[in-house]
């Protein structure tokens, strides 16, 4: 009799979890996250992001769709590492390797994800515009998922760590404005519902592995964040790790497409005209022609410079030569491949980064200001409007970026 009891109990407290799980997977968007200001000039200041960035980013230039040559087996063994030769030289890597066993260094990169993370707590979202805030959650996203990818570093292949029940994209890792949140919740709720499902979106969320969207060398903004996600896209699409064309009928596509099916309701038929819109040369005129594409192509591979590659019978010297090779012969300007940093380099860089804030604080105090004021007001009379409550100075000091102007909101 106690052992049935005991088990009936054991079976409630079960539901019990399996129903509070459920209840905190996000359905809409929390209040925090919902209102926006289309006229607000407010920027966000991500000078300590676009450093990391720099530093730590190593930018491959655009694919040729070039396949690399096969891999030999080092001197005295016959074993050779097992790549993708149609998309093993393509995407932009990150320089893990700096990372990997350096606590002071891994320090640095959760103090800019727990900063971005407490930033909507000081300074309200609803009081800066559409684009600002995307690049916000396009920044914040990212850096959770590298901190992720640095935990589990120098593992090569990451398909376990973003796919299936213990994927990490549906793991509540962040805490924002005192909502738990995943990266699922970010992109698959807040970013779909506010932005009406911009499949656009999807190449600003960084996975860690070169079969997904390129992480930039430089953070997103308001000012940048529509222009760098339309080259994002056309980047992407137009590399093998994107698309390429099997045979007259059949056009192949990233699995990324197909682990986004929301973007695209009408499957065959909304993913085709989204890739004709970025496609160039023969292959836009081979995907006009296919009757079917085929989201099948993947490369799970981390994303590092070279360090995850295993050491058969000595260093692995032809796959480093042949991604900096690559790197140098496709890249001009600032991603041009320089010496790599030094741990103690970046923390020394990074020393000052847990007492970082984003915006000034004098602006953190005039946005509580007002909005202890809106909140106040509101209960008085029904809701106004921010502009109703008058306007709040910009912060000084933010530069945009060399040549860009003001893009239009969403």
């Amino acid at each position: 009799m106690m052992k049935h009891i005991f088990s009936t109990l054991v079976m409630i407290a079960g539901l019990a979890l399996i129903g509070s799980a459920v209840a905190a997977t996000l359905t809409e968007v929390p209040a925090p996250f919902r209102g926006f200001d289309s006229t607000s000039t407010y920027q966000i200041n991500y000078s300590q992001l676009n450093a990391m960035l720099k530093m730590a980013v190593v930018d491959t230039g655009r694919s040729t769709r070039e396949v690399a040559d096969p891999t030999r087996a080092a001197t005295g063994t016959r074993m050779k590492a097992n790549v993708q030769r149609s998309t093993t030289n393509e995407g932009n890597r990150f320089y893990f390797e700096m990372f990997n066993g350096d606590d002071e260094a891994e320090q640095v990169l959760r103090d800019i994800r727990d900063n971005l993370a407490a930033l909507p707590s000081q300074a309200p979202l609803q009081f800066f515009n559409r684009n600002e805030q995307l690049a916000y959650w396009l920044n914040l996203y990212n850096f959770t998922l590298l901190n992720e990818v640095v935990k589990v570093y120098p593992k090569r292949k990451l398909n376990k760590l973003l796919k299936g029940k213990k994927s990490i994209l549906d793991q509540k890792l962040i805490t924002v404005a005192g909502v738990s949140l995943s990266l699922n919740d970010i992109q698959h709720v807040i970013l779909k519902q506010n932005y009406e499902n911009n499949p656009l979106v999807m190449y600003g969320l960084y996975q860690g592995i070169i079969g997904g969207p390129n992480i930039r060398k430089s953070a997103y903004t308001g000012v940048n964040v529509q222009r760098n996600l339309a080259d994002n896209a056309a980047e992407f699409i137009n590399s093998n790790r994107g698309t390429y064309a099997q045979d007259e009928k059949i056009f192949r596509a990233s699995s990324l497409y197909d682990r986004n099916r929301g973007y695209f309701p009408d499957f065959q038929s909304d993913l085709k005209k989204h890739l004709m819109a970025f496609l160039q040369g023969p292959e836009k005129r081979k995907l006009e022609f296919a009757s079917t594409i085929k989201p099948d192509i993947d490369d799970w591979t981390v994303t590092d410079l070279y360090g995850s590659y295993p050491q058969i019978g000595g260093s692995f010297a032809q796959n480093k030569a042949a991604l900096l090779d690559a790197t140098k012969s496709t890249t001009t300007g600032e991603g041009g491949v320089a010496a790599a940093p030094s741990v103690n380099a970046s923390s020394r860089l990074f020393s000052q980064a847990s007492t970082t804030s984003y915006v000034s604080p004098e602006l953190i105090i005039q946005l509580q200001e007002l909005k202890a004021k809106q909140d106040a007001t509101n209960l008085d009379k029904a809701t106004v409007t921010v502009e109703e409550l008058g306007e709040v100075p910009v912060e000084t000091g933010v530069e945009a970026e060399p040549g860009s102007v003001d893009e239009e909101n969403n």
